[in-house]
């Protein structure tokens, strides 16, 4: 369900943008910064500012677009910022696996298949996390919020054409980078 967005909000809105998109807009400014503690300070930043300026909201795209597009430009703001120091901290926080958790046929995986499963997911999440923004964004955008190419060009400013070329290459990367490792094994 969707929470309402009037131009006038009051808490009980604010809460409720928080809960169904919270988790959404955290996760996406710690793929943008690479840093929890930033990502929390977005975070927070994203909800003020749609409070502030929930005039703006014109309907067009969804809320989860607008808040995304909000989250990708204040992100995009620290790290300009002179005093931002870039310190990444994969160990510290991760966003739930990354890329999603791989299915298995048996209905209760083993703790070993669980961990297998758990350490594949933190791997890819890595090769993600180095991919250049250009290619790190759309990415994400799309396989991990599973927004269209049309959202993602919304929120990025880039063609569809665009978009999906950066997809494309950003998986290619990946599936290098993934055989790679797995060569060296």
């Amino acid at each position: 369900m969707q929470p309402q967005l009037s131009a006038e909000l009051n808490i009980s809105d604010i809460r409720g943008l928080m809960e169904s998109y919270g988790e959404d807009v955290w996760n996406y400014a710690y793929v943008i910064t690479k840093n929890a503690h930033t990502a929390d300070d977005v975070a927070q930043d994203v909800f003020i500012k749609a409070y502030q300026h929930a005039a703006s909201f014109r309907g067009e795209a969804s809320m989860k677009t607008w808040l995304l597009k909000i989250t990708r430009n204040t992100a995009l703001s620290y790290l300009k910022r002179a005093f931002f120091r870039r310190v990444v901290l994969l160990g510290e926080r991760s966003p739930e696996d990354g890329l999603g958790r791989m299915t298995r046929d048996s209905s209760s995986p083993s703790a070993e298949e669980e961990y297998m499963e758990r350490e594949m997911a933190d791997e890819l999440w890595k090769q993600v996390i180095k991919l250049p923004g250009k290619y790190r964004d759309p990415l994400v955008l799309s396989v991990h919020y599973q927004l269209s190419m049309e959202e993602i060009s919304v929120i990025t400013g880039l063609a569809p054409g665009t978009v999906k070329s950066r997809i494309f290459r950003a998986k290619k990367k990946i599936a290098a980078e993934w055989k790679g490792a797995k060569d060296d094994e």
